[in-house]
């Protein structure tokens, strides 16, 4: 349980430490091949992946951490009662987008993988690149629904909403 509790709390840094980690190594090994002049012929692609990794994943980790823009004019003239419920049909919103994004995302990447495309340079299949989309927001739909629950206890009187304060 402690384990499961961990990855719940820890998953997204996880992934985003490892992927920027691999990503600026790797661009540093390029930098300072070409000052040797012998470039790399791979490492820009591995960039741009862990790069395309990255952001879905940082879609979950905003939603997460709650950090995402949002306008919040109408948010501001509304009474504690009014604004969970708005938050909560705007998380609505946001999980059906992302269940949707997921579905075809998911279907785009299965179809690469069994077409067999490959990257150029790694020779990496390219479903694993677009299976980005399909973690990614699969990730942020655990964390709308974990938020859903959140707004729906302080609706009901059992939690208190903790308000963001800029940084």
């Amino acid at each position: 349980m402690k384990i499961i509790r961990w990855f719940d709390r820890h998953i997204e840094e996880l992934l985003l430490t490892i992927f920027t980690s691999i990503m600026v190594t790797v661009i540093f090994v390029q930098v300072v091949m070409r000052r040797l002049d012998n470039s790399l012929s791979w490492s820009e692609e591995l960039a741009r992946y862990c790069f395309i990794w990255l952001v879905y994943i940082g879609i979950s980790y905003g939603v997460k951490k709650q950090r995402h823009i949002k306008v919040d004019v109408l948010l501001v003239m509304l009474n504690q009662k009014w604004k969970v419920i708005l938050n909560i049909l705007s998380t609505v919103l946001f999980i059906v987008f992302a269940i949707f994004v997921v579905y075809y995302g998911y279907e785009i990447a299965n179809k690469l993988l069994s077409f067999g495309q490959q990257s150029p340079a790694l020779h990496i299949p390219m479903g694993l690149v677009y299976m980005a989309t399909p973690v990614g927001m699969g990730l942020t739909v655990i964390r709308l629904i974990q938020n859903l629950i959140t707004y729906f206890k302080v609706l009901l009187g059992k939690e208190v909403l903790e308000e963001q304060t800029e940084v």
